[in-house]
């Protein structure tokens, strides 16, 4: 028999597992072992795997209607937006399938205005460390180390700047420049978390710069930082803003919102065969309904402090730097460089597995379920204690 995975395209190292089945924080796998998921798809998992709330969504609306095309209003795609306009300060929003498409939308949205506003600016600054997505255009906007060279020529227009560092945003500035692309949490580089001072002070500056400020919220909108939006724990209002991940709980579902002075596409600009489809729009409405609800984000963060606490605990059992976040998006920072080793150690406990991720070599990044619960919270920090003392004992 062939190894799992030989008639893929090889994009990623996976283990030799196959799962089939997921409930709530647990996966199982087709030997039967059950594997503790504190990673949700990186963070896309908002109620956890295969929760009741979602599978009702798409059967009742799969059973009515999956796509009548995006030329067309659907009713779930008219009630998601109106939605997410009540839940944001944003006024319009365009519907469509993944973060890079999201974030690929905001660029253009940007240097459409920045064309009919501002001269024909079109520049783009973006932060070092930064992760936008995976198309050419997104590996130019992110600071991730490499990316500018893997497949070059590269789309130009991506300055870069450094994060909580304002004097760098200033010197990225040129009269080209038309917005400003932020992570207010930086998932993929060990969840940077922007300093509020920071970040007051970028919103001021592309004030009075005319730069439109864009959130990046892929990984952290839709309660993932404890709030709707991560821009709530600033105290600031985007321009634009793009979600995905978390916002259709595990179908793929992402999203531009903009401010109405900044709606400035023309038909046709923009599109996509699946955008606004009504079977991920109910999806994403049944996600939504649920998260974003005061009680639901209170208990985000009740277990985000919950997690907070065991991982620092378990940084001064072991020694560790410590570890940093937002609700339950948080890392945990090693001594050496064997974030990989803990995490298929961790997978690899018996009876019961952990599945982490490392995001850096000396880091391990946690994701679980926004429905965790406080027990699982608890065995999920003492199986990693188990792997930390295999590793690093």
């Amino acid at each position: 028999m062939s190894r799992p995975g030989s008639d893929l395209i090889t994009i990623t190292a996976r283990p030799d597992i196959v799962f089939v089945e997921g409930q709530g924080s647990w996966l199982i796998d087709e030997s039967g072992k059950r594997y503790l998921d504190l990673v949700q798809g990186w963070a896309v998992n908002s109620l956890g795997h295969s929760p009741a709330l979602l599978a009702q969504a798409l059967a009742s609306q799969a059973s009515r209607l999956v796509n009548p095309s995006p030329a067309f209003h659907n009713r779930p795609m008219l009630d998601l937006a109106r939605r997410l306009v009540e839940l944001s300060c944003f006024d319009r929003v365009f519907l469509a399938s993944s973060g890079a498409e999201a974030n690929e939308g905001a660029v253009k949205l940007a240097r459409r205005w920045g064309r009919r506003e501002r001269g024909g600016a079109h520049g783009i600054i973006s932060f070092e460390q930064g992760f936008h997505g995976r198309t050419l255009a997104m590996m130019s906007a992110s600071g991730k180390p490499g990316w500018d060279s893997i497949y070059a020529p590269m789309p130009q227009g991506f300055a870069k700047a450094r994060l909580d560092d304002i004097g760098s945003v200033e010197r990225a500035i040129t009269p080209d420049s038309v917005a400003v692309m932020i992570e207010f949490v930086q998932g993929e580089a060990g969840v940077n978390v922007a300093d509020p001072g920071f970040v007051r002070e970028l919103r001021a500056l592309c004030t009075e710069r005319q730069l439109l400020l864009i959130a990046d919220e892929v990984q952290t909108g839709i309660g993932r930082c404890g709030h709707a939006f991560a821009y709530e724990r600033y105290d600031v209002e985007p321009d634009l803003m793009t979600l995905a991940k978390g916002l259709g709980g595990g179908a793929p579902l992402s999203a531009l919102l903009c401010k109405e002075r900044f709606n400035c596409f023309e038909p046709g600009d923009q599109g996509g065969t699946f955008c606004g489809n009504p079977l991920m729009a109910a999806a994403g409405l049944a996600v939504v309904n649920e998260v974003c609800t005061p009680a639901f984000l209170a208990g985000v963060r009740q277990r985000g402090e919950q997690l907070a606490r065991g991982l620092e605990a378990i940084a001064r059992a072991h020694h560790l730097p410590g570890e940093r976040g937002a609700g339950l998006l948080r890392a945990l920072a090693l001594p050496v460089p064997r974030a990989d080793e803990v995490v298929e150690a961790a997978r690899s406990l018996a009876p019961v597995g952990l599945l982490l991720n490392a995001p850096r070599p000396h880091l391990l990044r946690f994701m679980p379920a926004l429905n965790v619960s406080a027990a699982e919270l608890d065995e999920g920090l003492d199986l990693l204690r188990q792997a930390l003392r295999q590793v690093l004992c």
